[in-house]
């Protein structure tokens, strides 16, 4: 993603993100769909569209007669987005869940159907309370339950990052019954946890796993014949038959939970596995290896 020289409106950048995502995955922008997504006037969206060419990237788009719509160049370069299918899937995923307000609007995105898979349950007023103490450096009061021990434990936390890894949420935070930092999956509150007067002494600064980063090797499985190793290298955009993902130490084996990858066994099938990691102990987990495993399983 390019940055600009200026900040851009939050309401802006939505529109812009819309006109790169539709015109690069549908190969056909109209302002319709920034009227119809934004509740906006025509002369709007088409200010919309000129701006974002004017100012962000003149050579993204070209205006077709024929289909009387704007297409990407062949220049066309992500400003304002990574350029990833994602991203075009999360505005279908939006579109399915605000179908009824999408069909009254008449908008015109394709047939499709995404995925529902059941998230754990997080109470509105756990996650107020751990934003809070996030965002302004507050301590936290928390009791929590773990599979390992399902009688709550009580304990005081100074939470510093709040992490998605898809369908699941934990906050990283320092731990003062454990005098580290740790792992909290959000749906383990026993109650919402309380947010303190008193200010975090820990910060991100001093967690060491959250600020190393680590480089992992990911090539196909190798017990897959070599014609299947070539279309899983080709299915992930592998060079030389390797995949480096570099990430945070502290979420790596998050990354690789989602790619089914586990740290201490193989799956038995290849076919399903398809990927292996080739540098484990570079990754510098150590003796915390099985709490890296036990946080991916939610029970920090």
């Amino acid at each position: 993603m390019k940055k600009t020289d200026w900040p851009i409106r939050w309401d802006l950048l939505l529109r812009y993100r819309l006109i790169e995502t539709i015109a690069l995955w549908e190969g056909r922008l109209t302002t319709n769909h920034i009227c119809h997504s934004f509740g906006i006037g025509r002369q709007q969206a088409s200010k919309d569209i000129n701006t974002y060419l004017r100012e962000l990237a003149p050579d993204n788009l070209e205006y077709d007669r024929h289909l009387k719509g704007y297409v990407p160049s062949d220049q066309f370069r992500p400003v304002v987005t990574h350029g990833t299918v994602n991203e075009y899937f999360d505005l279908l995923a939006r579109q399915q869940t605000l179908s009824s307000t999408f069909e009254s609007l008449n908008i015109t995105l394709p047939e499709s159907t995404i995925l529902q898979v059941p998230g754990r349950v997080i109470e509105p007023e756990t996650m107020r309370a751990v934003i809070y103490a996030t965002r302004h450096g507050r301590q936290l009061k928390a009791s929590y339950l773990s599979l390992s021990r399902p009688e709550p434990v009580e304990s005081f936390l100074e939470p510093h990052t709040v992490v998605c890894t898809g369908n699941s949420w934990h906050v990283r935070a320092w731990c003062h019954a454990n005098r580290e930092f740790r792992d909290f999956a959000l749906h383990r509150f026993v109650r919402p946890p309380e947010a303190l007067r008193q200010r975090a002494k820990q910060s991100s600064q001093q967690d060491e796993d959250w600020n190393r980063e680590v480089t992992m090797d990911l090539v196909p499985d190798q017990r897959l014949s070599e014609a299947q190793q070539q279309i899983i290298a080709r299915d992930f955009g592998m060079e030389h038959g390797h995949l480096h993902i570099r990430t945070r130490a502290a979420l790596a084996a998050y990354t690789l939970s989602a790619l089914g990858i586990t740290l201490d066994s193989q799956h038995p099938d290849p076919l399903v596995q398809q990927l292996e990691l080739v540098n484990p102990d570079q990754l510098g987990f150590g003796s915390r290896r099985e709490r890296a495993l036990k946080a991916v399983a939610g029970l920090s």
